[in-house]
This record gives structure tokens, C-alpha cells and sequence, in this order.
């Protein structure tokens, strides 16, 4: 079973694997794994972030404050897809008006308003100050808005929210809310700042989000586009 041995119990097929020396060449084959495990592991252990914020966290953050920059976008679209450029209505006794489309005006001011609330809640989330000091500004400027918001419709909650009411939306001045959402320097375009501001501290954080070893080796926790991946 063991192979051939003489008289003094001499195992002459260990022998010559011995002397050979794959059994040394097996041995260190062995510790060498075994000392490669260890250190993985170990530095695995060691791995440390350096962002107060999870890479999902800062994700969401960035998707939202992207999506209201968007919102922002479409209400400050000119030329001839702009939403603020008065149609051609006849009413049945052949009267020839032009009006503001009111019902692609609240769908679209609607959406900002979603992303406005979602901005919030991924904001308030962090831990990083920059990001939430940009996000109590954003609160701020919309309440220095408050008044005029109200005329056409739209109101700030307690927990610093904006609803927006159908009926008292469309039958408000589309001059103001044109005021409002379209003109650069107004809520909507200062809004947009804010948002662009909170996304580019949450990318900065991401980096922070990327993880130092042990031997100083620097780790990154995810790929480009990969962090989007991970909201989900």
C-alpha cells in the first residue's frame, strides 16, 4: 500500500519522492496558499471607508438630484418645444385665441414637484454636511418662494414637502408660474443650482466611498456606472 521497503523498513517509493523533490515542491506549494489566504483576509478586515455615506446612499442621492435637474430642464426648454409658447385655439363660434397648453404645464411642473420631494428625502438622508447643508438651502429657497407658490397652487408641508393642487394650478396666472419655472433666476433654475450642488458633493463622497488596505493598496467599491446598479 505504501510501496516496496526492505528489511529496515526503508520506503524506497517515498524515499525517491523525497529525493527527487516534489514533496518539497508540494510543501510549499501548501504553506504558500496557506500564508496567501491569511493575508487576504486580513486585508479584507483592515478595509476601511473614509465616506460617512454608503456608495447606495450617495447613488440615490446623485439619481435624485439628477432627476430634478432634469425636471427643472424641461420647464426652461425654449424654441419651439418650450411649454410656455401660447397654441392656436378656435372655439365653436370660429374665435381664433392663443392659450397656454395647462395640462402639459401641471404634468410637467407636477414631475418637478415629485423630484423636488424625492431630492429632500435622499438629502436628508446623508451624513455628509455639504450635502445637507445644500439641501437646507434648497428648503430655504423654497420657502422664500412660498408665497408666490401658493398663488399658483402649490404649498409647502410640515415635513417641508410641496404638494401641488390640479384644480388651483390650472386656473392660476401661467404668467406667474412662468415667473416661477421658466425664466433663468427664477425657483425652478435656482432649485436646479441647488440640486447640481448636491450632486457634485455626493460624487466627491463617492470617492471617499473607495477603501484603503491595510498595505495601503487603494480599493475602489465600484466601477464607473456600477453604483447606479446597486440602488435596486
Amino acid at each position: 500500500m505504501f510501496g516496496t521497503s526492505d528489511l529496515l523498513g526503508i520506503n524506497y517509493s517515498d524515499y525517491a519522492t523525497i529525493r527527487n523533490g516534489s514533496y518539497t515542491k508540494l510543501m510549499k506549494a501548501y504553506y504558500k496558499k496557506a500564508a496567501s489566504d491569511d493575508s487576504s483576509s486580513s486585508s479584507v478586515s483592515a478595509a476601511t471607508s473614509t465616506s460617512k455615506d454608503s456608495s447606495k446612499t450617495l447613488a440615490n442621492i446623485e439619481s435624485a438630484a439628477d432627476d430634478l435637474k432634469k425636471a427643472s430642464e424641461t420647464l426652461r426648454t425654449n424654441g419651439d418645444k418650450s411649454l410656455f409658447t401660447k397654441k392656436q385655439t378656435t372655439d365653436k363660434d370660429g374665435k381664433v385665441s392663443y392659450e397656454y397648453d395647462t395640462d402639459k404645464i401641471y404634468k410637467a411642473v407636477s414631475d418637478f414637484v415629485d423630484s423636488y420631494n424625492k431630492m429632500l428625502k435622499e438629502g436628508g438622508d446623508s451624513n455628509t454636511n455639504s450635502i445637507l447643508r445644500s439641501t437646507k438651502s434648497m428648503v430655504n429657497l423654497t420657502k422664500a418662494n412660498s408665497n408666490m407658490l401658493s398663488t399658483v397652487g402649490i404649498t409647502i408641508g410640515t415635513d417641508n414637502k410641496l404638494s401641488i393642487d390640479e384644480t388651483a394650478f390650472k386656473k392660476a396666472d401661467m404668467n406667474t408660474v412662468k415667473s416661477l419655472f421658466h425664466t433663468t433666476g427664477g425657483f425652478g433654475y435656482q432649485t436646479s443650482v441647488q440640486a447640481g450642488m448636491i450632486e457634485s458633493y455626493a460624487k466627491s463622497e463617492a470617492e471617499k466611498a473607495n477603501t484603503y488596505n491595510k498595505s495601503g493598496m487603494y480599493t475602489y467599491n465600484y466601477t464607473t456606472g456600477e453604483i447606479y446598479n446597486t440602488t435596486t
